[in-house]
């Protein structure tokens, strides 16, 4: 009984952090996908301009 309850929540634990990758890996490839990360690089580049004229 005691090896058995510790299997469940071995499995518990092992769903959780499956979900939490495969949540993870969506999440990248929306970011991929939307173009966010071309997005992300003209803001930097924006704001290095700033920066720049600032100096």
């Amino acid at each position: 009984m005691e090896q058995e309850k510790d299997n469940f929540w071995l499995y518990i634990a092992g769903l959780i952090v499956v979900t939490v990758v495969l949540v993870l890996m969506l999440k990248s490839r929306e970011m991929e996908v939307s173009g966010a990360g071309e997005a992300q690089q003209q803001i930097k580049a924006e704001v290095e301009k700033q920066i720049q004229k600032a100096k």
